[in-house]
């Protein structure tokens, strides 16, 4: 009966504080739903009670049930009833190591409590730890993914993304992975539920997104992470805009072969590569060879007055790590014509005009007599019109058989898209011109507007007052040349000209004839040399006070 009285003793003594007995644990844990957590917990207990024995036995109770405990949440105990909600999620270290740590997988909104750890040293002696309890709270999932990019995102390169849950543990319950992405549209539905992804970017894959998305089975709670794929690749769609003729707006060019400019006009180029990173965009006149310096770097070149100089092929080039690619532009510089002629001489079969005119593209040449046009092919043999044209030059020749009666006048006008140039011979009367076999004229060029008048009879008599003295000497040295024979050089504002170094291809200028060599200036004056004089005594006195001139006429469009 003694030991029986005694048994309610030592159970209220248990129940209160020993010395020797200590709890170590965080009192305050917080957990997110479905993730898990470890709390590290460690006792210590009094050794030495004459009802203790080998085993050592710990327990995790939920303080709300009260001091008679009935089911632990967790224990070491393997013939103690375990709490079913909490059975195979809470566990226990091993307490032969002092250890009281308990490990929540899958952690639950209900797991939210305050536990009280309990050690049992043998049959009756039980000893709970009061003064420190566990306070467990679970709260919402807010925990994203982790993505992890395995290498460098490179357009045509495989690439590896793998995704993970921070908090989650292997022994709990399995995550559920999958992605989504306008970039994984061509992946299978397999790869698309694993951990670890594997594709191949595409340049049209800069800039999207991608999506991980982790369910938790336990609880089944779902949670995503998305990042934006940033994709490496060469230059591509490279393309040229242009902005000329005071338009301040672009245009992309469609077609680079050739790009016409009218002369003198400021142009732009703009050279626009799709690439990333940004590639280094340079512009080249000509084509780029190894080592060659480009006249620009940047995107932008401007040329502010366009001219000959100019003309020919521009080249921009994109040069990127991963590859470099060009695109060339072909300029043509176009103008309107400049009129070289006409110049007329006599020949047998009557009175032969040429007129030249350069231009791009290529002008037409055309005669008129009078305030008549003349046609390429007549139906009668009064006249001939000969034309031909070698790349930027148009030659004209024109051949008139009858009607050259005083005043006729001859003009010849080149035109193209871009303007009209002509110019106009006079012929006056006089005999003068039979004499010389040369018929005057005065031949403007593009740009010049003059008035020239010139009186040969006064230049005639003054060669023959100068050189009466020496008829007997001339008569000898020259006795096989033409009575009057000269070279004319124009002169412009006290300084000579040169010929035009550029000039038509096949332009015939007859002995004699007038030809002009600028056109710029308004005035201009012939500068007349004669080689081989010899006294000449005109037949009729008339024509010496005969005076022959020439009128020049010039329209511009």
């Amino acid at each position: 009966m003694v030991p029986l009285l005694l048994l309610p003793l030592l159970w209220r003594g248990s129940l209160q504080e020993k010395e020797g007995y200590e709890l170590q644990v965080q009192e305050l844990v917080t957990v997110q739903e479905g993730l898990c957590i470890h709390v590290p917990c460690s006792f210590f207990y009094q050794r030495g009670s004459w009802f203790s024995s080998r085993e050592l036995y710990t327990f995790w109770y939920l303080s709300e049930d009260g001091t008679n405990y009935a089911s632990p949440v967790a224990t070491n105990d393997r013939y103690a009833q375990v709490k079913q909600q909490t059975q195979g999620r809470f566990l226990l270290a091993d307490p032969r190591t002092n250890s009281c740590s308990l490990s929540i997988r899958d952690s639950r909104k209900s797991d939210t409590g305050t536990y009280v750890f309990q050690v049992l040293t043998g049959y009756f002696d039980r000893y709970t730890y009061q003064d420190k309890k566990l306070t467990l709270k679970v709260t919402d999932l807010t925990q994203k993914p982790d993505i992890h990019i395995w290498g460098p995102l490179e357009s045509g390169r495989p690439t590896q993304l793998s995704c993970s849950l921070p908090g989650s543990c292997e022994e709990g319950s399995p995550l559920i992975f999958s992605w989504v992405g306008n970039a994984l549209d061509s992946l299978n539905l397999k790869t698309l539920r694993s951990s670890m992804l594997t594709f191949t970017p595409k340049p049209r894959d800069h800039g999207t997104t991608v999506t991980c998305l982790v369910t938790l089975a336990g609880p089944g709670v779902t949670t995503r992470e998305t990042i934006q794929l940033n994709v490496s690749y060469a230059p591509r769609n490279l393309v040229i805009g242009v902005s000329y003729r005071n338009v301040t707006a672009l245009e992309i060019l469609q077609n680079t072969s050739s790009l016409p400019i009218l002369e003198g006009e400021a142009l732009r180029l703009l050279c626009v590569a799709d690439s990333n990173p940004p590639a280094q965009l340079s512009w080249f006149q000509g084509s780029p060879v190894p080592n060659a310096t480009p006249i620009s770097r940047t995107t932008i070149l401007e040329l502010p007055r366009v001219g000959t100089g100019e003309e020919g092929q521009f080249t921009c080039q994109a040069q990127h790590p991963l590859g470099s690619q060009s695109i060339s532009l072909s300029l043509s510089v176009v103008y309107a014509p400049r009129l070289v002629g006409p110049s007329c001489s006599w020949e047998d079969e009557g009175l032969r005009c040429s007129c030249s005119s350069r231009a791009e593209p290529a002008p037409s040449v055309r005669w008129q007599l009078g305030e008549g046009l003349l046609e390429e092919n007549p139906n009668n043999d009064s006249y001939t019109i000969t034309s031909r044209s070698v790349r930027s030059w148009a030659n004209s020749s024109l051949r008139l058989r009858v009607g050259l009666n005083a005043g006729l006048r001859i003009t010849c006008e080149a035109k193209n898209v871009h303007g009209v140039q002509s110019a106009s011979v006079l012929l006056l009367p006089g005999k003068s011109i039979s004499v010389s076999r040369v018929v005057p004229a005065a031949l403007g060029g593009a740009g010049a507007m003059a008035l020239l008048s010139l009186c040969l009879c006064l230049i005639f008599f003054y060669i023959v007052k100068l050189h009466r003295k020496q008829t007997d000497r001339r008569r000898k040295a020259t006795n096989d040349e033409d009575p009057v024979m000269g070279t004319v050089t124009w002169v412009s504002d006290g300084f000579q000209l040169n010929p035009r170094p550029d000039g038509p291809p096949d332009l015939v200028s007859p002995t004699g004839d007038v030809s002009p060599l600028r056109e710029e200036q308004d005035t201009q004056y012939a500068k007349l040399t004669f080689h081989g004089r010899k006294p000449w005594e005109p037949q009729d006195k008339e024509a010496i006070t005969t005076c022959v001139y020439s009128k020049i006429k010039e329209t511009r469009q």
